[in-house]
Order: structure tokens, then C-alpha cells, then sequence
């Protein structure tokens, strides 16, 4: 007979999901940044801040139950670095919109919409696969999505690294500041995938 799960070990599902869902209420915020005029973006920044503040806990509060439990529902290890994963994912997001702040930034680049709607949908579909990894049922077509959306953010990075240098009219301190804030969006793509690697990992050592 196999060990029952015990409360305590259940709530490490339940923390994965609080966690995924910051990721939600971050690619929000960093949409709303998109079309918010540059003297009200603080406001926005601020909001993040508290997200991934409260991101950072939910991250602490699983690396405690994995050292403080003497059974966990899979392999510490990749209950650690499904934890850490996730937080690179929110704490990247947080870094764009902090730059796009820092640095004053008046009108971003058209593409970089299209960069900020692709992790959104990377948010929402994490969100939605933490609940599964209870049963490690359905997780497929979440990796595979992730995987098939990663490419895309893959194709709009290089499309508005090419734009930025090629054919406009902008100063040189403006490019690399716009590329600052493309290349940490990038980044964010790269995390979610990485997210669901790890997701694809786990559920393949549990089957």
C-alpha cells in the first residue's frame, strides 16, 4: 500500500498554484504598462513590486515545507527547482517593467506588445497546469503549447532586435535601452519554458 498524502504534503500543490497564479496578476500589470501614459507607469511598477514581493513568499514558504516534511508528494529536488523556475519567471516580468521605468521610457517599440501578449498566455497556461500536477494527468498539451509559444517569442525577439537596429532614427542610448527591456522579455519566455520542462520532467519520472 502506497503512502496516503497528508495535508501538509497536499499544500505543496496548492502553493505551486498560489505561485503560478502571481504570474497571472504580473503579466497584467505588465500589459497594463503597454498603454498607460509614462508619468502614470509608477503606479504600475509599484503593483508589480508587491506581486512579485508576495511571489517571493509563496517561493520561501515552499523551500520550507520541502526541508520541514518528511514526505513530500515528488523529488525534493525538482519540487526546488519547480519553485525556483517560477520565480525567475515573475522576477524577469518585474525587471521589464522596472526598466521601462528606471529608464523613462516614453513609446516602447510596436513588437514589444506582441512580446507581452505571448507571456501572458504563457501565465495563464501555467496557472492553469499547476492544479494537474496532483494527478500528472493532461500535462502534455501544456508543454507543448508552452514550447510552440516560446518559438514565437523566439521569432518577435529577433524581428525587434533587427527593427531596432536597422532603419530607424533613434540615438544610440534609446536602442539599448529598448533592447534592455526586449531581452528581459525575452528572458521571461525562456523561464516559462523552462517551467515546463520542468512540469514534463517531473510527470514523466512520476508515470
Amino acid at each position: 500500500m502506497g503512502f496516503r498524502l497528508t495535508p501538509q504534503e497536499n499544500s505543496f500543490y496548492d502553493l505551486f498554484a498560489t505561485s503560478a497564479g502571481f504570474l497571472v496578476e504580473g503579466s497584467r500589470e505588465l500589459t497594463k504598462i503597454l498603454g498607460t501614459d509614462p508619468g502614470e507607469r509608477e503606479e504600475i511598477a509599484s503593483r508589480m513590486r508587491e506581486i512579485e514581493h508576495n511571489a517571493d513568499m509563496a517561493t520561501h514558504e515552499i523551500i520550507r515545507r520541502v526541508n520541514s516534511s518528511f514526505i513530500t508528494p515528488f523529488d525534493r529536488e525538482d519540487i526546488h527547482g519547480l519553485a525556483a523556475t517560477l520565480d525567475d519567471c515573475m522576477d524577469l516580468m518585474d525587471a521589464a517593467v522596472d526598466l521601462i521605468v528606471l529608464y523613462r521610457i516614453g513609446e516602447l517599440p510596436a513588437g514589444v506588445s506582441d512580446q507581452v501578449e505571448v507571456l501572458a498566455r504563457m501565465s495563464e497556461l501555467t496557472a492553469d497546469a499547476m492544479p494537474r500536477l496532483r494527478s500528472m494527468k493532461d500535462l502534455a498539451e501544456y508543454w507543448i503549447e508552452i514550447n510552440r509559444l516560446e518559438n514565437q517569442a523566439d521569432q518577435i525577439y529577433r524581428r525587434l532586435l533587427a527593427e531596432l537596429f536597422n532603419g530607424n532614427h533613434l540615438d544610440a542610448i534609446t536602442v539599448m535601452k529598448h533592447k534592455e527591456v526586449i531581452e528581459e522579455l525575452e528572458a521571461a519566455a525562456d523561464a516559462f519554458e523552462k517551467v515546463a520542462h520542468k512540469v514534463e520532467s517531473i510527470a514523466v519520472k512520476e508515470s
